[in-house]
């Protein structure tokens, strides 16, 4: 037991003196949140680099987020499919968005602080969705490292365990496609209208009204189109609940 703790210190001793600092840091961090000794530190050095407008610019984490996507996809689905044996495809449909969607994504990276381990911040502005782009070449990156079963392993132990995945069973996604179901079984038409306003200080904001047939029954505003859309539906979504009890006794947000 104590040579195979020397062994252990001499490797590492030996591994740190090859890597730089900053590289020793990176695979310092990315291993404690892995529970697993990162293999290739260049993959996560790739994974936690920004794009740059640099026409000779090095790899950015861009192409690993596109594998991270796919994987992740493949390993929520797999497990799903295992956990609820007796779900139907549009429950297994619902659920996988519930875990893959923008939103969740980004708290997972913000959770694990996936920002800080950025390699050159400098002054670049970081999008609205970069903690989840993050997390997505952070599981491009493990998958190349480790291979399937190994990242596999890490997302359900790690990064994203089962009792993560069952909070979210009653989680809201989107109120504008709740609305939309329930308009379905009552018959009923909701529709949108949406316009732009020019406020005081001259910004542009978005305010959509939500109809219900010819009642107008909520409305709000946002920076986006997208977002007044969803934000007016969550409104008219808890005024219709409060008369319909659209969920019944289910837990809401």
């Amino acid at each position: 037991m104590e040579l195979q703790k020397y062994f252990s210190k001499f490797l590492l001793k030996k591994r740190k003196r090859k890597l730089t600092e900053r590289d020793y840091f990176l695979s310092t961090e990315v291993s404690k949140m892995l529970g697993a000794e990162v293999q290739n530190v260049a993959l996560y050095r790739e994974a936690f680099s920004l794009k740059n407008s640099s026409k000779n610019q090095d790899s950015n984490y861009e192409r690993l987020e596109f594998l991270g996507d796919s994987v992740l996809g493949t390993i929520i689905s797999c497990h799903l499919f295992q956990t609820y044996p007796q779900a139907n495809e549009g429950y297994l449909t619902q659920m996988k968005s519930k875990i893959v969607n923008r939103k969740n994504l980004n708290k997972l990276g913000e959770d694990l602080r996936l920002t800080d381990l950025l390699q050159k911040q400098n002054s670049v502005a970081l999008g609205e969705n970069i903690s989840g782009n993050l997390f997505e070449a952070l599981i491009g990156a493990v998958y190349l490292d480790f291979h399937y079963d190994m990242c596999r392993r890490i997302i359900l132990e790690r990064l994203l365990t089962p009792t993560e995945i069952n909070k979210l069973e009653n989680k809201i996604v989107s109120y504008k496609g709740l609305l939309l179901e329930w308009s379905q079984k009552k018959k009923v038409n909701i529709k949108y209208e949406t316009c732009e306003e020019v406020q005081a200080n001259k910004s542009i904001v978005f305010r959509c009204h939500v109809w219900l047939g010819d009642e107008k029954i909520a409305n709000a505003t946002e920076t986006s189109k997208k977002k007044a859309e969803e934000k007016s539906a969550q409104r008219a979504f808890y005024i219709l609940n409060k008369k319909e009890n659209i969920l019944g006794n289910s837990k809401t947000l």
